[in-house]
This record gives structure tokens, C-alpha cells and sequence, in this order.
């Protein structure tokens, strides 16, 4: 069945594939204990996939193929290798899905049963990414109409749609409603079958705000002409002389219309297609790519770090797991950390030492690590390695150092040749860094031998869950109360295993004042300063990262496992760039003689503010908060900026009653930017409560120069940073000099 499904064409390939994953038995594994068979199919949509036990009665759940991430087949997990004596890898797979939900570790009957589920959701998967607005918006509006025929007969009488209206997070009034359920039954019949129900949806969504602009620039009102299309980018998206070849390339991507397209014309339908896509978004494409110069030295970089990355949950009971270094890295994390413990049966273990965290296999780590290190990002991982471990058991280290990383861990300098400055991520593409602590000098690790002599540099500069703080550094990099074993096989001679702080000379990591800023700017022009939370802390919370980005600290890490503004802030900065982890800093940040400070951004030589302004026009689909039947939330816009002290500001819009389907503000936020190249702008969606604090609704957060000026769709985020379609917010950006 399976080679019939792959020697099929696309429409052949789906009934096909409805037809085979129509009914299927697989286990359902939690823990070695806990596996219980659940019966699995795919719903008509080819879209959601629906599951229950037998012993469930009506009982069932269900999920969307758009919510899961990726499929991995054989024991790529921690519950299936826990079974892999009892089950073979070629009946097992795991469904990974987006954000902070659990997988789903399943356990098919056959080998060919588990393949057709492998391959066939990563179909279904690849279509649901590689789908156009079009597509994505019929599929959005079948989804709909799916959870609304509750008699599941294919068709919707007006009760039905007067539970729509609040299942879509809109209040109206029923004489309204009825008149356009009269408009869109057609056949008159009291019912509306699904093409009736997509004509209801375009009345429902007609958006008066975006058509209104459509009329600013077309001569007709009918359509817009190519050169009123090239009008519209040069006024209004300031475009400039780019202008005229994208008005024809947006024709071709977004007009429905064969015979506009001919004409060279775009209608309303394109026009809200275009404005809806990535390329109308908020964010700049050109700066979704991989666009900066990536051959500076390392110390010119913010790099995305994770701190504890081991840990799912809180550092005092949290589990830890190999699933956490996935994620990390999967998001572009290029510093992960390992504390390392010894292990009761000899093997080296992970976890957050002195509490009731789990401990996973530090051979485990490393190996995940290796899989995954390269699959988001090139560029060079840096392993922050905490060695708690006896000397046996760092030699145990050094050796799963050696052979499972093999040529991806740096071990020799690069060129033969002692460096005169950090090396850059270019050079370093596809090399895993080991930062550890390191015994001997310089030139005693050059050498082929090794002394047993303990010499650290400090690696932290400690901070609290809210402001982080630094000591000044001791006059020689010492210190006594570390409990390192002197092991020389660790400190990586016999093994020609070097730590990163060894081959690059210049790299120290110490404590330094932060009283002085420029004095800390120029000291981050040379040198790499890793920052991150206090261990005093009782739970998993974060610091602001912007404070120690506005003073050019590379490595500021937080604790992936915890959303909230701070990850929101570190999202939206390494967004740029293609994602890698590295975001090369500003000129004047990157300059050893730079008279920079945060503190005083006017005295910066090429200071130039500007004027941000942000006119929220309208929101789109946006999710409910609370599942009540009868909730509808009452939506207000924030946008908060982020950067030096003088650009920190909030500023937030009026709430619009009983409307997340449709709200519509036209409230303009001004804002003065002095250092535009650090801002960070967050724009937050909330449900207003009177009584009690509002309920976060969404979230995008941007660095200041991604941003596009013009007509822009914002779409938004979850909490856990994950695309909630079709919710966005419509603005109109300008950014203008300050005079």
C-alpha cells in the first residue's frame, strides 16, 4: 500500500492516503508503564487528525496538522528509547508539535502501518507550509464550518451560525446576522451548504478600512492599474524606486484573477491578499534572509544563549530532558549549557545539582546536541560546560567529548597560527566551541603536555531574576571556592580536546562594573561576556536582556523553557538574519574607541533620533481568552519599545467591546527613538477586564530597523512564541527624522 502511495500523483496520493490512515490502532506511550491503544484517524479535511480509546464512550480528541511541527521516526525520544527492548525502532514515531505542547510518542502495529503514518503527515505537513494566502484562508474558513455543523450533515441552519458568530469571537445582533444568512442562502433553503458558508464568510469579512485605501488609489474603484499600484508602493510603502518592478511581481503572487492579471490590474481580493502575506508584514523581508556580514570577529555578535537548557520546567523540581536542547537549538540557540554531575553507575549525569530536577545521560546530551546542532543554523554552538564531576568521571567526559563530536568539536587552532583576534562565525561554520574551565595557561596548552595547575577565569557575570548585577574582577582571574578536579585528560590535551578559551587567547569571561558604561562597550568590542540569571532563584524566571545588549554583551542567556516578555525580547531580536543566532552589532558598538553609553545616547557623534509613528487601524480573527460559549473578549493594542533608558515607553489604545472578530481603532502612538539600531519594538494584544489584570490575547516583537514603513499586517504570536493564524493587527507606519 505504502509504495502505491508513493508512486502517486498529488490527487491520487490524498484519497489514497484518506482511504489508508482512514482507521488505525497504535499505542499511545507516556512512560515505560503507561501504553495504551488509541484509534487514530485522518478526518476528511486531510487536515486534522482524530483520536480516542475504545473505552471512551463519545469521548475523543483532535488535532490539526498545522499544530504539529515534525515527525520523528524510530526512538527519537526519551519515553521510546525507555521501550526500544520491547518495541523495535521501525514501529515507533514521534509527533513534535509547536510552542510548549507535549509530543505524542506512538507505537504502530507493523512497519508499513507506521510508515504510512510517518510519510504521510509529513505530507501533510509539508502542503499546510508550502500553502498560499488562498489556500490558507479556505483552509481556515473549512475549519470553521467543520466545528459549526454539530450534526456533521454539510450544512449550517441559522442557529448553528449564530454559534459560529461566537465561536469566531464576534458579538452581533440577531436581526443582522439573520440578514446575512438570508444573503448568503442562495437556494433559499434555511441552510447553508459549504459554498454558501465561504459567500457568508466574504460578507462577514469584508473589511471596510483596507477597502477605503484600495479607493485612495484606484481611478475606477474596480481595480488597481500597475502604475496606480506603483503609486500606492512609492507614497505609501516608500518603496521608492524599487516600486515599479514589485507592483508587477505582487500582480503575478496575488491576484486571483486570470483575466486582471492579464490587464495588468490588481483588485480589492489581490490588494487583501498582498496586505495579509509576509511581503505586506510588518517586517522587512530583505532582513528575514541571512543579509549581514558574517566574517567579524565573534565579540561583534549577539548570540542567542540558553541558560539551564536542560530543563522543561523550574530549576528546583522541572524535569530535565534532551527534548529542551532540541527545542533550544531548533530556535537558533548557539550557547547551550550542561551541568554536569557525577553519575551513580560511573556515567557522567545532567541536571540542576542540589535539587529535585531529573537528570538525563550527559553521553545523551552530547549526542542530541551533535544531531541537532547544525539542522537551524551553521553557525558555531557554543558548550557551556559546568563541571561538577569527579576526575574519573571528567575523563569519561573528555572521552564522549572526543568520540561522539569527533570533528566538530574545535580541537586545534585555527591555521596553526595563534590568533590576534576572536575568530568569526564564518570560520567557524559547523564547529561545536567547548567553554569550560581550563587548567594551565595559554602557552600550556599549546603544548603537547599538561601540569596538573588549576587556573580559572571567572565565567559569570551573576544577576538576579530582574536587574542582573557584576562584581568587580579579583586582580588575577582566581577563584579558590570553585571545585574543579584537576584532571588534565578534561582540560583536553591527551585528547586534543582544547576549550574555545584556550584556542582563542583574547577569550576571557570575567566580572566587570557596569558603573562605567562606555568603558563596558569598548571591553565588549574585544571580548565576549556571558551573562545569566542568579541561582538564588526559586523558579525559572528571566532578567530583561535589553540592558545588557545596550551595552554589547554577547552571550545573554535566559531560560528558553519560560515565555513571557523576556523571551519575547530575545525572539524578536535574533528574528533577523535568518534566523542563525547571530546578530552582528552596530558600527558604534563595534568600534574599540566608541565614547558610547547607554545612559547618554546624544553624545553619540552620528546621533540621529527619529520619530516613530503607529497607526492602529484594525484587528483580524483574534482568538478567544476564555472558552466560555458566550465570551468575547474586548481587545486593546500596546506597543512597547525597548532600548536605551530614554527609549523605554508604552503607549496603548482604547478597548473595543465584544469584538475579537473585527475590532477597528484608527488611534495613532507617537513614539521618539534616540538609538533606533538597539530599540526593540513588542506590539501586545490584550482582553480588557475592568476588575482584574487583562489577559494576554498575542505578540510580535521586532528589532526597530526590521521594521516597514506603510500599510503593515502584524501577526501575531502566542505566548509560547507560535504563529496563531489568521490573528493580526493592521497598522500604518511612519518613521520620519526629528527636526
Amino acid at each position: 500500500t505504502w509504495v502505491l502511495l508513493k508512486g502517486s500523483s498529488e490527487n491520487e496520493y490524498y484519497s489514497l492516503l484518506l482511504l489508508y490512515l482512514k482507521w488505525s490502532t497504535l499505542r499511545k506511550v507516556k512512560s515505560r508503564s503507561w501504553k495504551k491503544q488509541r484509534h487514530f484517524r485522518l478526518l476528511e479535511d486531510g487536515m486534522t487528525i482524530w483520536y480516542k480509546s475504545r473505552w471512551a464512550g463519545k469521548g475523543h480528541s483532535t488535532f490539526s496538522v498545522t499544530e504539529v511541527e515534525a515527525v520523528r521516526e524510530g526512538h527519537q525520544s526519551e519515553v521510546l528509547l525507555s521501550i526500544a527492548e520491547e518495541f523495535s525502532a521501525d514501529l515507533c514515531f514521534t509527533l513534535v508539535f509547536h510552542g510548549r505542547q507535549g509530543n505524542l510518542d506512538l507505537v504502530a502495529e507493523s512497519p508499513e502501518e507506521a510508515q504510512a503514518w510517518i510519510q504521510g503527515v509529513r505530507k501533510l505537513i509539508h502542503r499546510a507550509q508550502t500553502m498560499d494566502e488562498k489556500e490558507r484562508l479556505d483552509q481556515w474558513v473549512w475549519d470553521w464550518f467543520q466545528k459549526a455543523d454539530k450534526n456533521k450533515d454539510g450544512k449550517m441552519n441559522f442557529k448553528e451560525v449564530r454559534k459560529l458568530l461566537k465561536m469566531m469571537n464576534v458579538e452581533m445582533n440577531e436581526e443582522h446576522a439573520l440578514h446575512l444568512f438570508t444573503m448568503a442562502d442562495k437556494s433559499q433553503s434555511g441552510s447553508l451548504e459549504i459554498e454558501q458558508f465561504v459567500h457568508f464568510y466574504k460578507i462577514l469579512t469584508q473589511r471596510d478600512e483596507v477597502w477605503k485605501v484600495f479607493q485612495d488609489y484606484s481611478g475606477d474603484g474596480e481595480k488597481l492599474m500597475l502604475e496606480e499600484l506603483e503609486n500606492f508602493l512609492r507614497v505609501e510603502q516608500q518603496e521608492g524606486e524599487q516600486s515599479a518592478q514589485h507592483a508587477q511581481e505582487l500582480i503575478d503572487s496575488y491576484e486571483p484573477s486570470e483575466s486582471a492579471k492579464k490587464e495588468g490590474a490588481m483588485s480589492l481580493d489581490g490588494f487583501q491578499m498582498y496586505l495579509c502575506s509576509q511581503q505586506g508584514s510588518i517586517f522587512k523581508p530583505e532582513h528575514r534572509d541571512l543579509y549581514q556580514d558574517m566574517s567579524q570577529p565573534l565579540s561583534h555578535y549577539f548570540i542567542s544563549s540558553s541558560h539551564n537548557t536542560y530543563l522543561l520546567e523550574n530549576q528546583l523540581r522541572g524535569q530535565s530532558s534532551l527534548e529542551a536542547y532540541i527545542q533550544a537549538l531548533k530556535r537558533g540557540c548557539r550557547c547551550v549549557e550542561v551541568d554536569c554531575w557525577d553519575g551513580s553507575d560511573g556515567e557522567p549525569v545532567v541536571y540542576h545539582g542540589h535539587t529535585l530536577t531529573s537528570k538525563i545521560v550527559f553521553k545523551d546530551v552530547i549526542s542530541t546536541i551533535k544531531e541537532y546542532a547544525f539542522k537551524a543554523s551553521d553557525f558555531p554552538v557554543i558548550l557551556s560546560l559546568e563541571n561538577h564531576c569527579s576526575v574519573e568521571q571528567q575523563t569519561i567526559m573528555a572521552e564522549h567529548l572526543s568520540q561522539i563530536l569527533g570533528d566538530m568539536l574545535l580541537t586545534t587552532l585555527l591555521d596553526g597560527q595563534v590568533p590576534q583576534q576572536l575568530p568569526s562565525p564564518q570560520e567557524l561554520k559547523g564547529k561545536i566551541l567547548l567553554k569550560a574551565k581550563k587548567i594551565g595557561g595559554f602557552e600550556d596548552c599549546l603544548d603537547e603536555t599538561m601540569t596538573d595547575e588549576v587556573s580559572d577565569e571567572e565565567d559569570i557575570a551573576n544577576g538576579d531574576a530582574e536587574s542582573p548585577t557584576v562584581e568587580n574582577p579579583p586582580a588575577e582571574c582566581m577563584n579558590e571556592n570553585d571545585k574543579v578536579g584537576a584532571c588534565s585528560t578534561f582540560s583536553l590535551c591527551s585528547t586534543k580536546v582544547y576549550v574555545f578559551m584556550t584556542i582563542c587567547y583574547t577569550f576571557l569571561i570575567i566580572s566587570i562594573n557596569l558603573s562605567s558604561g562606555t568603558e563596558f562597550v569598548q571591553y565588549n568590542t574585544r571580548q565576549l561576556c556571558r551573562i545569566y540569571p542568579s541561582g538564588l532563584r526559586t523558579d525559572s524566571s528571566n532578567y530583561n536582556p535589553q540592558d545588557m545588549w545596550n551595552v554589547g554583551c554577547q552571550i545573554v542567556a535566559l531560560n528558553f523553557q519560560t515565555a513571557g516578555l523576556e523571551m519575547d525580547l530575545n525572539d524578536g531580536l535574533f528574528r533577523q538574519n535568518h534566523c542563525c543566532g547571530y546578530v552582528l552589532k552596530h558600527d558604534f558598538m563595534r568600534d574599540g574607541n566608541t565614547q558610547f553609553t547607554p545612559e547618554k545616547p546624544e553624545e553619540r557623534k552620528d546621533y540621529r533620533p527619529l520619530r516613530l509613528s503607529i497607526q492602529v487601524i484594525s484587528g483580524q480573527q483574534l482568538p478567544k481568552v476564555n472558552q466560555k460559549e458566550g465570551s468575547i473578549v474586548d481587545p486593546l493594542v500596546r506597543v512597547e519599545i525597548y532600548g536605551v533608558p530614554q527609549d523605554q515607553a508604552k503607549e496603548e489604545t482604547s478597548h473595543i467591546n465584544n469584538n475579537g472578530f473585527n475590532p477597528v481603532w484608527n488611534e495613532t502612538l507617537n513614539f521618539i527613538i534616540h538609538t533606533p539600531e538597539l530599540a526593540l519594538v513588542r506590539f501586545v494584544v490584550e482582553d480588557y477586564d475592568k476588575a482584574s489584570r487583562n489577559d494576554f490575547i498575542g505578540q510580535f516583537t521586532l528589532p526597530f530597523t526590521c521594521i516597514q514603513a506603510g500599510y503593515r499586517h502584524i501577526h501575531l504570536l502566542s505566548k509560547d512564541g507560535t504563529a496563531i493564524p489568521p490573528a493580526s493587527i493592521f497598522v500604518n507606519v511612519s518613521i520620519t527624522e526629528l527636526t
